[in-house]
């Protein structure tokens, strides 16, 4: 139950490339890349920036209160 010596990653290896070819795991390659770097882009686009409006939302405005009273 110890971990797989070097011959046994060396036949998964040969097995993976005999059912999926070397062309077909390159694009996947290729895609996964793309994914990663378009998700990394869409998250630098959606940080808030200094002295957008977003950044104003969390400030606190102090206000004093005036209670109508009946008379």
């Amino acid at each position: 139950m110890g971990s797989f010596s070097i011959w046994h990653w060396l036949i998964v290896l040969v097995v993976v490339l005999l059912i999926f070819g070397t062309k077909k795991l390159r694009n996947i390659g290729s895609d996964l890349g793309g994914a990663v770097k378009g998700f990394k882009e869409g998250m630098k686009e959606d940080a808030p920036k200094v002295g957008d409006s977003a950044d104003q939302q969390g400030r606190t405005i102090d206000v004093e209160v005036k209670d109508k009273q009946q008379s």
